[in-house]
């Protein structure tokens, strides 16, 4: 990363800090490593995120339902899946420091003691790479013994796997039709890092799209166009962007197909969400270790077929972090520089601030309040502000990623109009009042 990027992502995690975006998780104990809490406008920025997903995929569609699966789930099921036995990384340990490296990793890796230096490159000797299982267990039941260990999922897409007689008995679906589900999934990562891109607790978008094993092909192809064509829709940039094709050497041993979607972030390109064709390698594996018959019975062919399974597997956090960072300007004007966030108007925490010109004059504070709760009661996220100048609470706003301030002066109380500022262009007119709602939802 150079330092222009360096500085340019320093300052993007400082903008989360102070505007309330993301805070260290437990800092007033001096945080802990690689987790991090959502503030108040960054709890809305992701659920936004989350919304948007859920609806393309989900509310949008007739061929995919949702489901939300248990975080512990029966001890068998990672062991069928394959995570207990593989799910690893390979570490290295430096003898000097003690630091903990991936040893796949080490090209990009640097020493704490000497970050110009890679792990080995400084006094430090590496101990000879070992295979790091990345579960977390823990204790189910009072008594702590080996019957009771369970782990905590390290990834969304078995409990759908597990499921999947259950929702297709119950929602009378066949293939194709996916089921999706949005939810928290925990991996012992050895090298976290690059703020909240990488972390140990973190939420993931997975679908898991049933195919006829003939169709396979076709379907992979459609979701790798279909997600990418989303990260474009709300608004990063296509230079920004792109689909990275898995070589035969990184594909995992269920796959024969995989593409990541994969952004320009400061530290590089790097994944977004990953579309894989995972065969039918889950579902037959279940049915196997279980006993229960998992495969689809055809009424029109009168046969049975284990169903194919095309993969769209995406981070909330990573989406959130790429849109922040791709949103992220320091404009230039005459007398000063701006920090503004260019989010699409969908996933901006707030969608309108109503801001009196005066906040002595009791007329525009009794109109700003009333159009504030206008909006609220419609759903629109608004934020109402009387303190401080103007130009102060338009910055405020910019740095927030609001898309629209509506600011109500002496005119407003003579004709019922408002000054209607634009945020990324930051031209002015004036509507009426009334107009403001079927404008944002309009925009919005």
């Amino acid at each position: 990363m150079s330092a222009v990027d360096e500085k340019t992502m320093e300052k993007i995690v400082a903008l989360c800090k102070r505007r309330g975006f993301v805070f260290p998780s437990s800092e007033i104990y001096g945080g802990l490593n690689s987790c991090w809490d959502y503030g108040p406008l960054g709890v809305e920025l992701k659920r936004n995120v989350k919304e948007a997903w859920w609806r393309s995929m989900v509310t949008s569609r007739d061929d995919i339902v949702g489901l939300d699966a248990s975080i512990l789930m029966h001890p068998k099921v990672w062991e069928t899946s394959g995570h207990v036995a593989g799910f690893s990384d390979p570490m290295v340990d430096c003898k000097k420091c003690k630091a903990r490296f991936r040893a796949d990793h080490l090209e990009t890796a640097r020493c704490p003691e000497k970050p110009s230096k890679k792990p080995g490159e400084c006094a430090g000797e590496l101990t000879e790479a070992r295979q790091f299982n990345l579960m977390f267990k823990t204790q189910l039941g009072p008594v702590e013994d080996s019957g009771a260990v369970v782990f905590l999922r390290p990834e969304t897409a078995q409990g759908i796997f597990v499921n999947f007689k259950s929702v297709v008995e119950s929602s009378r679906v066949k293939p194709p039709f996916g089921v999706a589900q949005i939810g928290k999934s925990f991996r012992n990562e050895i090298t976290p890092g690059n703020f909240t891109f990488r972390t140990r607790e973190f939420e993931q978008m997975e679908m898991e799209f049933f195919v006829p094993p003939d169709e396979a092909g076709k379907w992979y192809d459609y979701w790798c166009e279909t997600r990418r064509q989303w990260y474009l829709d709300l608004g990063l940039r296509e230079e920004n962007l792109r689909m990275r094709t898995h070589g035969d050497d990184e594909l995992a041993h269920y796959s024969v197909g995989c593409a990541d979607v994969e952004y320009l972030f400061p530290f590089g390109w790097s994944e977004l969400e990953g579309v894989a064709n995972r065969t039918d390698f889950d579902l037959k594996r279940h049915s196997e270790a279980s006993g229960e018959n998992l495969t689809f019975f055809d009424n029109e062919t009168n046969t049975h077929f284990t169903p194919y399974v095309i993969e769209p597997a995406a981070g909330a956090d990573r989406a959130t972090l790429a849109f922040l960072v791709d949103s992220f300007e320091e404009e230039k004007l005459e007398k000063e520089t701006r920090t503004v966030l260019h989010l699409h108007p969908r996933l901006a925490p707030i969608k309108a601030a109503i801001l009196p010109l005066v906040k002595r004059e009791e007329g525009m504070v009794k109109m700003g309040q009333e159009l504030a709760k206008q909006l609220r009661d419609a759903g629109i996220s608004a934020f109402y502000d009387e303190k401080s100048a103007i130009g102060r609470r338009y910055r405020r706003m910019d740095e927030a990623g609001t898309p629209y301030c509506f600011t109500i002066d002496s005119t407003s109380l003579e004709d019922g109009t408002v000054t209607v500022r634009d945020r990324d262009s930051m031209e002015q007119s004036r509507m009426s009042a009334q107009e403001v709602l079927p404008f944002l939802r309009e925009k919005i």
